[in-house]
């Protein structure tokens, strides 16, 4: 099976310019293609995982992957799939971040030797005149069809800003420097930036009269159209310091039964007939397949130590209600009423329920244990002595649970 091929097979590949050129340039390793990353967090997260699977594979069968850091589109933001307008960020805070993840990805993808490249857009858009630009790229570009783009949709109904209506441009012009400073004759991304990536073939076919290609890469989403990554203490990063290697495990241990053999094709590097086979269990047996999930992807993340670590403290967990390498959350005094905490707040403090309704519900349809004992009564309080030290562990149903403590 050819490398593009056996990326179609995955589900990975979801809109391209040229098929026949696109999977002859893959899979003789003739590909120079970038991917772009916008530095709004000081970490990548899960939604970025399939853009770095997805250039891991192509390095492995000799292409040349170019990081893009959006430095300078940074400044502006994205408005695909937006309903509002982006925080804008400082200059030292896209710095800062960029400087993050050239560190993550280094840990990910081989950038030694010319075997990859990492750039940052600031240093060609911060040095555009303004005139001069309008006048050599502002002709190539028809707003009657930028109108139209899927991108702008969703901005649209609240207000589309001139400021965000750039953002097209830019990538378009990012495609257009890399395509001459580096020939990178491609460019891949999630399949929200469809448009975007057609605006920037579109201006190198009209300025330079050559040929550039583009391939969207399927959107990570679950059986029920929402984008993967989020839980109810906000984005899963790759930053161990944000998200602990164990609570990373357990994101993908605790994915639905339906999504687990899609999780599997898109983002490990399992053989697809290995997948396959797991792809006939059923049932409870489908745990089989997110635990192997879970420490297949923490490897690739965390090393093969850690993972197995996760693992193991998963089992332990499971098996005797509580293990040293759970997940922790220090809760503040201030969170103390007459030095006790309810436990409805206790579960919203911890992340485990996102409001004191559903954690009233949870409780009263017996979902809830504290130190391994089941809570019945909404009211339970908890002394602020009990949770010194080691803290109590704290369990919302049979998958998510913490060490909730308070120093």
């Amino acid at each position: 099976m050819t490398l593009y091929n056996e990326l179609k097979a995955r589900g990975l590949i979801a809109q391209v310019t040229d098929e026949e050129t696109i999977s002859e340039m893959i899979n003789t390793g003739k590909a120079t293609f970038y991917i772009g990353f916008d530095p709004t967090a000081d970490s990548l997260h899960v939604g970025h995982f399939m853009a770095l699977s997805f250039m891991k594979r192509l390095q492995m069968a000799g292409n040349k992957p170019i990081a893009l850091v959006g430095g300078g589109t940074g400044l502006i933001g994205d408005p695909s799939g937006r309903t509002d307008l982006r925080n804008l960020m400082t200059l030292e805070t896209i710095q800062y971040n960029c400087d993050r993840f050239k560190e993550q990805m280094s840990k990910f993808i081989d950038f030694s030797e010319g075997k990859a490249l990492m750039v940052n857009n600031a240093d060609w858009l911060m040095q555009l005149n303004y005139l001069e630009f309008l006048r050599d790229v502002g002709p190539h570009f028809s707003v009657n069809r930028m109108l139209a783009a899927e991108c702008y949709k969703n901005r649209m109904e609240k207000g589309l800003t001139f400021f965000e209506f750039n953002y097209m441009i830019m990538q378009a012009y990012d495609f257009y420097e890399l395509f001459q400073r580096y020939g990178c004759n491609m460019q891949f991304g999630g399949d929200d930036q469809w448009s975007n990536m057609l605006a920037g073939t579109e201006l190198i076919r009209r300025k330079l009269a050559k040929d550039s290609h583009a391939l969207t890469i399927t959107l990570l989403l679950n059986s029920e159209g929402n984008k993967m990554g989020k839980t109810a203490k906000g984005a899963v990063w790759l930053d161990p310091e944000k998200t602990t290697p164990f609570e990373f495990f357990q994101y993908w241990r605790n994915v639905d039964d339906a999504d687990v053999i899609k999780c599997l094709k898109l983002l490990t590097f399992l053989p697809i007939e290995e997948i396959t086979e797991l792809e006939k269990l059923q049932g409870q047996e489908l745990n089989t397949a997110k635990e192997i999930l879970a420490y297949e992807l923490t490897a690739l993340i965390h090393g093969v130590e850690i993972a197995e670590t996760a693992k193991t403290t998963a089992r332990e967990l499971f098996k005797s209600g509580g293990a040293a390498d759970m997940p922790s959350v220090e809760i503040s005094e201030a969170d103390f009423e007459n030095a006790a905490i309810d436990v409805l707040t206790m579960l919203v403090k911890s992340g485990l329920c996102p409001s004191k309704a559903e954690a009233r519900r949870n409780v009263q349809q017996g979902g809830v244990e504290v130190a391994g004992e089941k809570v019945n009564d909404i009211t339970q309080n908890y002394p602020i002595t009990a949770l010194k030290g080691d803290g109590l562990v704290v369990r919302r149903g049979k998958k998510n649970f913490c060490k909730v403590f308070v120093k």
